[in-house]
């Protein structure tokens, strides 16, 4: 499963491309980010593989957090506090169908800007913190076993932008049954089928 999700932004790159030829304005702005760290600009891969689902949340630390600095005042380490605890229930952010009756098997989040979880990735990331300046990413994975994944038509972003309003658009890209597909999304336009 894991190599779907790691060949989705490559699969999807002539999909976007293609989409992209139909919405001319904000062209630069809206897809020059893929895989890149844009303030704003979030990227969610998912796949659904049989029952189990797998989405991936990648995105700069200042759209969860409002900021990207190691967290040294207590209002700051209760920000980080705070959405650690949101990205540690992903239920409610990716809008998944009670139908569906998906069970979060595994949760890791990885950033330099948290401790505990993932603590194994934050040398790798405060190297590449160090690197890219003053740049820090959250990156947050889940896995899900789905009892019906029939039922599980796609993604449902809304409380995803409510909980992170520094988060303006999510690249997102999925892979399910019906095959794969990227598309921008918004707070207004923040569903995505399978």
């Amino acid at each position: 499963m894991r190599h779907l999700l790691l060949a989705l932004p490559f699969a999807l790159l002539p999909v976007i491309a293609h989409a992209d030829e139909h919405h001319h304005h904000d062209h630069h702005d809206e897809h020059a980010s893929l895989g890149s760290h844009e303030h704003g600009v979030a990227q969610l891969d998912a796949a659904l593989e049989g029952t189990v689902l797998e989405i991936e949340l990648r995105s700069p630390a200042i759209n969860l957090l409002g900021f990207e600095h190691a967290a040294n005042s207590a209002e700051d380490k209760r920000k980080v506090a705070d959405a650690r605890a949101q990205l540690e229930q992903p239920n409610r952010l990716f809008g998944l169908s009670a139908e569906a009756g998906c069970k979060l098997d595994e949760a890791r989040l990885e950033s330099p800007l948290f401790a505990g979880k993932g603590h194994e990735h934050e040398h790798e990331h405060e190297h590449e913190q160090h690197d890219a300046g003053t740049h820090s990413d959250v990156h947050a994975h889940y896995r899900y076993d789905c009892s019906a994944p029939d039922a599980l038509t796609g993604l449902d972003l809304r409380a995803l932008f409510e909980a992170f309003p520094g988060t303006e658009k999510i690249q997102a890209q999925v892979i399910g049954p019906n095959g794969q597909q990227g598309k921008l999304l918004r707070a207004k336009q923040a569903q995505i089928t399978f």
